[in-house]
């Protein structure tokens, strides 16, 4: 039997992957409310083809509790926050999980961290852990780095089709961890040390973070002149072997504006152009709501009631608000005492910001300025509502003439 600690945006597709592939599957979570909600066959969170992923493992036979089962395999998944004045990584709740696991877990068990970690974390906080319990690592206990690499809104396609990284002090047991997620995995699956595992699913975000930064800058740098950013990186990128990426108002969810502050944390004196990237992304919603001040002198418009901010989700067609960018947005009109702008998202059901609308013509009927901070495909099938609006377009979605960009 597995059990899968954690049943967030990335311990519960795992699971259910898992049940689905005819394993016997446990997953776990200490919020009594959320495993209440899945015992009871309801969903904690909307994503392409998880009902339908559910289902079938219910069917499979998986069960949710709040404790953590007596078994020989487990996978961890649970949250890795970064600590924003030292920048380094919080590993609070990975030890919190690791020492449960390791209070009933069977002799020989292999213990599987899923949560994405800086490098040197599994090093520093988990093998002391399994010590102090007097447990021999490689005989009673097993330790395995396998992180994630899927992304809100295309998860199970993700789960199936990207390749994965297993970090083990025994490749025997690495192998035996491999067979295990190629039950469902079907791309490559790389077997090498701890440590490089860490690092690499570091590294890969880190990358995304300091392309989407030289975008963002170029985006700036073109305001500046203005010219107009996206044919700019259309012409450049017809260049065989140049692909800049598309500029936004900022960077969010919980992997790539987080994981480049581990490497910036652990390595300060050797990380000045992540931290570079960092500093330009961070600084995107500061940007956008310049934009915004400058919009509403132009049109003579006084009221920020009047400007309406359309998606708080941190990417299109998920409900996931984690480091949104519209939220840091938020902070930022919160400091300078702009109160009052309205907000819409489809997909966030429950109110979490002030003047949050639950319908959209109710939305649009209170604002003359329109900020598009997510391309939901909900906004993309209703263009002929907001053609009248003053429309700052920070995803480069609308056609429209007259809009005005990043």
């Amino acid at each position: 039997m597995i059990n899968v600690i954690g049943q967030g945006y990335i311990g519960l597709p795992t699971a259910l992957m898992l049940a689905k592939s005819g394993k016997q599957v446990v997953g776990t979570d200490y919020n009594e409310k959320l495993i209440q909600s899945l015992q009871d066959g309801k969903l904690t969170f909307e994503e392409e083809r998880l009902d339908e992923l559910f289902k079938e493992a219910i069917v499979n036979g998986i069960e949710f509790s709040t404790e953590y089962q007596k078994t020989d395999t487990y996978i961890i998944s649970v949250p890795t926050p970064y600590v924003k004045e030292s920048k380094k990584l919080n590993p609070t709740y990975v030890i919190s999980a690791a020492h449960s696991v390791l209070e009933v877990c069977e002799k020989g068990a292999i213990l599987i961290i899923e949560s994405t970690v800086s490098p040197g974390t599994i090093d520093r906080y988990i093998r002391p852990e399994i010590e102090k319990k007097g447990y021999v690592l490689g005989e009673d206990v097993h330790l395995v780095h396998a992180p994630e690499r899927i992304i809100p809104g295309n998860m199970i396609y993700e789960l199936e089709h990207n390749s994965r990284t297993i970090g083990a002090d025994d490749i025997t047991v690495g192998e035996k961890v491999k067979e295990l997620y190629s039950s469902f995995c079907k791309a490559d699956i790389v077997v090498t040390d701890i440590r490089t595992a860490e690092m690499s699913k570091v590294v890969e975000n880190t990358y995304r973070d300091v392309n989407i930064a030289f975008a963002n800058e170029l985006a700036k740098i073109c305001r500046t002149v203005n010219m107009d950013v996206y044919e700019i990186i259309k012409i450049a990128n017809k260049h065989p072997r140049v692909n800049i990426l598309q500029p936004g108002p900022g960077v969010g969810g919980h992997c790539i504006s987080v994981d480049p502050w581990f490497l910036v944390g652990d390595y300060p004196d050797l990380t000045n152009l992540i931290l570079t990237a960092r500093k330009i992304n961070d600084s995107m919603p500061t940007h956008v709501l310049k934009r915004i001040r400058d919009i509403m002198r132009e049109h003579d418009i006084k009221d920020i009631s009047k400007v309406g901010l359309y998606g708080l989700t941190y990417k299109e067609n998920v409900d996931d608000t984690r480091e949104s960018p519209t939220l840091q947005l938020l902070e930022r009109m919160d400091e300078h005492l702009a109160f009052g702008v309205k907000v819409f998202d489809p997909y966030v059901k429950d109110r979490i910001v002030d003047h949050q609308f639950k319908n959209f013509e109710d939305f649009l009927n209170e604002i003359k300025i329109l900020v598009i901070m997510v391309g939901h495909d909900h906004i993309k099938n209703n263009m002929e509502l907001i053609k009248d609006k003053i429309i700052l377009d920070t995803r480069n979605i609308c056609a429209f003439n007259n809009v005005c960009k990043l």
